[in-house]
């Protein structure tokens, strides 16, 4: 009697939980969610919708900071707040509320003014992993944006203004490991093979071989000796242009058995080398954005402040110019293949023994750095090592502005204004319309048309043309899109509050777990025509 396949080890019932988070961004990504510490200001419709969409994939904790008392408007807007708070504190009822959504989360919260808490302490917001604002004036995001500028704390602030959804990521650095890529060739380096990788294929005798074994043979293998005669009859060169790939596939044709009648076999293993000859032919190399980072002057002079990644980024750079004789640490890994389970594991093993190889030199150099700077034995482990050589040619780093230095005038943004409200599709109109929002409200302390329509169009169109007076633009304020901004009132809609709180509640997740690349830095979107921009500013 045959004995019972083996039980797949049990999930705990947090990975249950989490399972499909978990494959985007994994235990470390989310170890990194559960340490976090986010601060949110104004628990308005849009404030909220940002939280629900980070306290259930399970943030650490938060810190809601606002000082208004709940009306009946505050009910038509956030599904955050009942009937029975009107009247009481806004922060305190909308932080009981969203801590129903995950027992795994602790909130806090600060009934007071954040006008008041920034003069008060200014220091409060800075211990924070990431700061989101909601609807804040001028006044207070001035000050507040200079303050996390010098403290190194990222900020996200959004609006939400009818049918029109802003956010903006203030950030001086942020170094992304992981970026995932939509697309991305296997790193298999058969134009560089290393030798384990060309003593393995030398070993197996593919014309020794039966049919069934050699129909299931890793494409790599055929694919390496092919390539291997086509170098040696070719001065040593690559296939480089269409015609002579074609001719490589057809030598890679040639290899495929045939029947009794002298038809080709169906051996798809062969049929997936042909297909790969595209990326398998290109040189290995370095893309120049990796590059820019291992030129970089934060990776080239390295000091006791350096981040972990600066420290992993020289020692990767001293491996590429001594063991890795120009290229980047083997990636390690292979993609799906028609193989029995012997020869692909056999290839698997080879690939990830390489990797493993690169990955303890670029420890190793990281931990002299390390030892030669002072700091800590232990500020960078193996583990950090291995996923940083693993993802190495996906590095990424951004490096944003301030979004004070963007409010002053005298900062030039006037050329890349006027070309883009120039262009009839792009949404930086909004951008200067809610700029005119800003300035609207610093003078007359309401929103255009919150209580009369008519006559603040005309105060908001001489707000939006003083504006692009100070700017130097030329262009004039349309008078569709200042009537339709009046319209608005100023009020937050639902769809367009849990539209923007999704994607800021995204960005946030990117800032927090060191994944994927934020946008760079304001995001625009318009829900009259379901359009979005970014612009960087």
């Amino acid at each position: 009697m045959a004995s019972p396949a083996p039980k797949s080890p049990e999930q705990s019932e947090k990975s249950k939980k989490y399972d499909r988070q978990l494959r985007l961004w994994g235990d470390h990504g989310q170890a990194a969610l559960e340490t976090c510490h986010v601060c949110l200001i104004n628990a308005t419709g849009l404030g909220t919708e940002v939280l629900k969409s980070l306290v259930l994939p399970a943030i650490g904790a938060f810190t809601i900071v606002d000082g208004k008392k709940i009306t009946e408007e505050d009910l038509g807007t956030n599904f955050f707040l009942d009937v029975d708070s009107v009247g009481k504190p806004r922060a305190q009822i909308a932080t009981q509320l969203l801590l129903e959504l995950n027992p795994d989360v602790k909130g806090d919260y600060v009934d007071e003014c954040p006008e008041q808490l920034l003069e008060n302490n200014p220091n409060f917001f800075t211990h924070f992993t990431v700061v989101i604002a909601i609807a804040l004036s001028e006044r207070v995001l001035i000050p507040l944006s200079k303050s996390l500028w010098a403290a190194n704390v990222p900020l996200i602030v959004a609006k939400s203004c009818g049918l029109i959804g802003y956010a903006r990521i203030q950030l001086r650095e942020h170094t992304v490991v992981e970026s995932h890529p939509d697309t991305q060739n296997p790193d298999l380096r058969l134009d560089r093979p290393f030798p384990a990788l060309l003593r393995h294929v030398e070993s197996i005798d593919l014309d020794g071989m039966d049919l069934k074994d050699h129909a299931h043979v890793p494409y790599v293998v055929p694919l390496l000796k092919c390539l291997q005669a086509w170098r040696s009859q070719h001065g040593g060169n690559l296939p480089a242009n269409y015609k002579e790939k074609e001719n490589f596939r057809m030598e890679i044709r040639k290899c495929i058995r045939l029947n009794e009648d002298g038809v080709p076999e169906a051996e798809e293993n062969f049929e997936e080398a042909i297909r790969a000859v595209n990326f398998a032919t290109l040189p290995t190399g370095i893309s120049k954005d990796v590059q820019d980072i291992l030129k970089d002057d934060s990776c080239i002079n390295l000091t006791s402040k350096s981040k972990p990644f600066w420290i992993m980024a020289r020692a990767l750079q001293d491996f590429v110019a001594n063991e890795g004789e120009g290229l980047l640490p083997l990636r390690g890994s292979l993609p799906d293949m028609t193989a029995d389970t012997t020869g692909y594991i056999a290839l698997q093993q080879i690939y990830q023994q390489e990797s493993l190889r690169c990955a303890e030199i670029v420890h190793r150099r990281a931990q002299h750095l390390v030892h030669h700077l002072g700091l800590a034995d232990d500020l960078i482990t193996e583990a950090d090592t291995r996923l940083f050589c693993k993802h190495a040619s996906d590095l990424a780093v951004v490096r944003g502005t301030s979004i004070a230095d963007e409010y002053d005038p005298k900062t030039p943004n006037a050329s890349y204004i006027t070309q883009q409200l120039d262009d009839p599709t792009s949404l930086m109109v909004y951008y200067v319309m809610l700029r005119g929002v800003d300035k609207f409200y610093a003078e007359y302390n309401t929103y255009p048309g919150e209580f009369n329509v008519e006559a603040d169009i005309v105060k908001l169109k001489g707000c939006i043309s003083k504006l692009l007076g100070e700017w130097g633009c030329t262009s004039v304020a349309k008078d569709d899109y200042v009537h339709e901004i009046c319209r608005y009132g100023g009020s937050e809609w639902h769809s367009v509050s849990a539209f923007i709180g999704g994607c800021v509640a995204q960005e946030a997740i990117k800032l927090i777990t060191g994944q994927y690349k934020p946008v760079n830095n304001t995001f625009i979107y318009d829900a009259i025509t379901s359009n979005t921009e970014t612009f960087t500013f």
